[in-house]
């Protein structure tokens, strides 16, 4: 058998979509709205923002950090999924970005449970307020070290954390790569593996947005964290450099 190409990934994801996915006019308005003002087209794609989504509800989660708003898909997606009473947090440091996104809240009816804070995640982090249930990172990658540090200081026991864009077309396992964020995504997976309020997979993805992969981590109670670190007493390392959210 050839092996597949990304014309095979799109046409296998444009066939789950179609089979497992309802159609969704605010997500694919805001699509549209993100298009039309110049925003990239890096989004999640449809079955990961539904994934998202079962991530809110098997894990039962109430309070949602999104880190990286872009136009909104995403946490328009995750909104939806939140109990009543459930709020969402995400931080853009773009005013673009995030004019757009309130704007695709506030047509989905979402704005009262979505924020949309707008800075440098370096910058606001440290005044947000936890705990939460779920942290999703989808901002720079340089910074991941920086965003997974306070993720676990945010997160409550048993917290669910996703990290997305972690392969990168593959270039996270070439060891002769220059890219800053390969490099960031590499130091973010290795203080994932080492560090021990964490305890991680990754998966890769082929899909409409090409090969990539997410991370996917749970945070450890303290007495985990304790057990882990007698296995393993390697510090981490996190990165002082973080810039800015955004994808």
């Amino acid at each position: 058998m050839a092996d597949p190409t990304p014309a095979d990934w799109r046409r296998t994801d444009a066939y789950l979509s179609e089979t497992l996915l309802e159609r969704d006019d605010a997500l694919e308005r805001a699509v549209a709205d993100q298009e039309a003002a110049g925003l990239p087209a890096i989004e999640v794609s449809r079955l990961s923002a539904k994934l998202l989504q079962l991530l809110i509800r098997i894990g039962r989660v109430e309070r949602v950090l999104e880190i990286g708003t872009l136009g909104g898909f995403s946490a328009i997606a995750m909104a939806r999924a939140l109990p009543d009473g459930g709020r969402l947090v995400s931080i853009e440091a773009e005013t673009l970005n995030a004019e757009i996104a309130r704007r695709s809240i506030a047509r989905a009816g979402l704005d009262d449970r979505v924020s949309v804070i707008v800075g440098r995640a370096a910058d606001v982090l440290p005044t947000v307020d936890g705990p939460f249930d779920l942290i999703f990172i989808d901002a720079d990658k340089e910074s991941n070290t920086v965003y997974l540090d306070h993720a676990a200081r945010l997160g409550r026991p048993g917290a669910i954390v996703v990290v997305d864009n972690v392969v990168r077309a593959g270039r996270v396992a070439d060891p002769a790569t220059e890219d800053e964020q390969v490099a960031g995504v590499r130091r973010g997976l290795e203080m994932l593996a080492r560090d021990p309020r964490f305890d991680a997979t990754a998966l890769q993805t082929l899909d409409a947005k090409g090969w990539d992969g997410i991370a996917l981590a749970v945070l450890a109670g303290s007495d985990e964290a304790t057990a882990r670190v007698v296995a393993d007493p390697t510090p981490e390392d996190t990165d002082p450099g973080a810039r800015a959210s955004g994808h």
